[in-house]
């Protein structure tokens, strides 16, 4: 069932079992806000587990290992996808507070890249401790970390 993400009200609905459900629900927030205000787009979820979930899960998993190796040892708790102005958006929210998502233009030499965000309180997790982390302040998620890749394969 989705999960439609009020960033004016808050919910840690779905990430409950997260020890930053709050931080992570803010970064959630954040990510609904800035798809509300760019593109007029309702952002929605999917429990990791539906089948829906699983797709987009098993994607966002395929790019990072097959670009860079990346096995995330947290367990996905909500995914969702989204075509907008030809860009493929996937992002996948982890039990952690790790936000994943994989930007994909769908037209040959387009923007294609992985976005890692850490929610506040989360330590950088093992598998992307090579990665440098940016600061930025949210109203909703407090402090985000944030870092990417450039996606090189065709996917």
């Amino acid at each position: 069932m989705a999960h439609v993400v009020d960033f004016t009200t808050v919910s840690t609905e779905g990430l409950e079992s997260s020890p930053v459900g709050a931080a992570l629900a803010g970064l959630r927030a954040n990510e609904a806000r800035y798809f509300a205000n760019k593109y007029d787009h309702v952002f929605t979820t999917e429990k990791a587990t539906s089948a829906k979930g699983k797709k987009i899960v098993a994607y966002v998993a395929k790019v990072l290992e097959d670009e860079r190796g990346i096995v995330i040892a947290s367990p996905p708790l909500e995914a969702t996808e989204m075509v907008l102005d030809g860009v493929r958006w996937s992002y996948v929210f982890y039990e952690s507070g790790l936000s994943i998502n994989v930007l994909y233009t769908l037209e040959d030499k387009g923007k294609r890249a992985v976005g890692f965000k850490l929610s506040d309180g989360m330590d950088v997790p093992e598998e992307l401790s090579a990665f440098k982390f940016a600061r930025q302040k949210s109203k909703l998620a407090g402090t985000i970390r944030g870092s990417y890749f450039v996606v090189k394969g065709e996917y």
